[in-house]
């Protein structure tokens, strides 16, 4: 009973009911016919994996905390950034701008998640419309994190509404939401500190949060999904084949429930886009800060349509919350225990192994990975308890991936999807010119992170990566009944792991520099081919291991093709 209570709180499952096997009985057994129906967990091979995990893992962890403990001679070059901790008597890292934010404002984010949903549960009586009570909410909390520079905030906004209610072209309109939403963050990046020469703005209360650009980036993806939605709403409405639909409105409700997809393209009213609406969509408040991105059909059905199910679950929802909380603790012993964060804004990795520099930029990543799942799913969990049921941003560890393309669809996921949505699948997909659809949508994705030629050269480098696993797709796929199948797609993962890693790495952790220092020592060196080597070896039995878990969820009929 204890092993399965333990399975059910780390399953894929729990964290989103997306991730479900499908209920219709034929779905899911096409998901079952990808899976070999004997499991290889116990095999003399698998075991034999198993003692090198046993082996590799611990190393790891102790390299990677030799390298960036007291003991290590660089240890003064970074001490300065090391704050007192409450683990075992041990300093903390907390040098991380965005997650010092959010630790150091952990306890006040939770008391307004318990406020926000007192105040829902008290006015439910008073104020019945979801979306008014968003309303609301949206603009105070807007004025008291950013002030008076909120206004800056809605200016962009009205813009954005002026483009999508008054220009009747919708090619025209489409094209003018990209250009401005764009825009925004080029003005935001230049101007943002700029006096307007008003002096209530320019000197007046700035809010909790002085950065008023800070949160921008995604209020930008809900307005481009406000007015992209509502385009083509309003083109449907027009269309005869629409006819049928309409019918399952019925004063305001939609008579059935509608599943993932469907809400995308939810039949919503016209009205139904309006500027209350539009206003409670930008500043709902659990996910205004960071997400997760949900469009603005979906939040509309749920809000002011029919609530889901998984929102009604309230064992789900506490589970949830205590993966939260296991995550956040798993972030506390990291911090406490490895300052590679404080190494890497130091660069102190001077006379440090090769081994040690691949293990400042991996548990790096590591961190950096768990610096973005633990505000979204607390952001998420809010929104669950609230009512809302936004997708699972983060659905792999950073460390289960051996896909480059798999690896986009499980990081940041909502992100993933609205790109998708409103980038990939207008622009052709995945046709003829895949490749220069996804250099276009990763080049967005760097400008929309952070307008810096570095991100750009990441966007860039993640499309090159990507063309060899294409290529070897298409090539191999014909072999999949083939015994040494299975070994060849570890030799292409092991190649994606490094070509994930060294792009991340030189975008995110160690900069141009320490990945050109890291590459240097690994092959100009004997210790450093030995690693090289050895580490091949280690990703080659960690990929295997990656493939089983997949078809561990297959056999489950669960498949998040990722």
């Amino acid at each position: 009973m204890a092993w399965d209570e333990m399975y059910e709180f780390f399953s894929l499952e729990t964290l989103d009911t997306r991730l479900e096997a499908p209920t219709e009985t034929k779905k899911k057994s096409r998901i079952q016919e990808q899976a070999p129906p004997v499991s290889k967990w116990n095999t003399t091979e698998f075991k034999v994996y198993g003692v090198i995990f046993a082996i590799a893992v611990p190393w790891m962890f102790k390299t990677a905390m030799d390298a960036s403990n007291e003991t290590n001679a660089n240890y003064s070059r970074f001490q300065h950034l090391l704050l007192d901790g409450w683990m075992f008597g041990r300093k903390v890292d907390n040098s991380d701008a965005q997650y010092r934010f959010f630790r150091s404002n952990f306890f006040l984010l939770m008391g307004l998640v318990a406020i926000h949903f007192g105040l829902r549960k008290a006015t439910t009586s008073i104020i019945r419309k979801r979306t008014t009570f968003d309303f609301l909410c949206g603009i105070v909390f807007l004025f008291g994190a950013h002030g008076f520079n909120s206004l800056r905030i809605i200016i962009h906004i009205l813009v954005n509404w002026i483009i999508g209610q008054y220009v009747s072209h919708k090619k025209v309109a489409i094209g003018l939401t990209w250009g401005y939403g764009i825009l925004t963050l080029f003005l935001n990046h230049w101007f943002r500190n700029t006096p307007i020469g008003i002096d209530f703005i320019d000197s007046g209360f700035k809010g909790i949060v002085a950065r008023w650009d800070v949160f921008f980036n995604f209020t930008m993806l809900r307005m481009l999904s406000f007015n992209l939605d509502y385009l083509e709403r309003k083109e449907k409405v027009q269309d005869p084949e629409t006819i049928a639909m309409e019918k399952k409105l019925g004063g305001g409700t939609v008579t059935r429930q509608l599943d993932d997809r469907e809400r995308l393209t939810a039949p919503l009213a016209l009205n139904d886009y309006n500027f209350v609406n539009y206003i409670a969509y930008l500043f709902y408040l659990p996910l205004f800060i960071a997400g997760p991105i949900i469009t603005f059909n979906d939040y509309i059905f749920q809000s002011n349509y029919q609530p889901l199910a998984s929102v009604l679950n309230y064992k789900r929802t506490a589970i949830y919350f205590g993966r939260f909380l296991f995550c956040v603790l798993v972030m506390e012993f990291l911090l406490h225990f490895m300052y590679v964060v404080a190494v890497s804004k130091t660069k102190a990795w001077e006379g440090d192994s090769v081994f040690e520099i691949s293990m400042i930029g991996y548990f790096n990543l590591n961190i950096i990975w768990l610096k973005l799942l633990i505000p979204w799913r607390l952001f998420r969990f809010w929104s669950l308890l609230d009512g809302i049921d936004p997708p699972e941003n983060m659905i792999r560890c950073m460390s289960n991936n051996y896909s480059a393309l798999a690896f986009w669809r499980a990081w940041h996921r909502s992100y993933n999807r609205w790109v998708i949505r409103y980038i990939y699948i207008p622009m052709g997909g995945g046709g003829r010119f895949r490749i220069i659809n996804s250099l276009l949508v990763f080049t967005f994705v760097a400008i929309w992170h952070d307008i810096e030629l570095k991100l750009l050269m990441w966007g860039w480098l993640v499309v090159i990566f990507l063309i060899p696993e294409i290529a070897a797709t298409a090539i191999f796929n014909q072999y999949k009944g083939q015994w040494w199948y299975r070994y060849a797609c570890s030799i292409g993962a092991v190649f994606n792991i490094w070509m994930m890693m060294i792009a991340n790495l030189s975008g995110f952790c160690l900069g141009q520099e320490g990945v050109l220092l890291w590459l240097k020592q690994m092959y100009s060196t004997p210790f450093g081919a030995l690693y090289f080597f050895l580490s091949l070896g280690a990703l080659f039995v960690g990929s295997q291991v990656m493939f089983e878990t997949r078809n561990s969820e297959h056999r489950r009929g669960v498949n998040v093709k990722c």
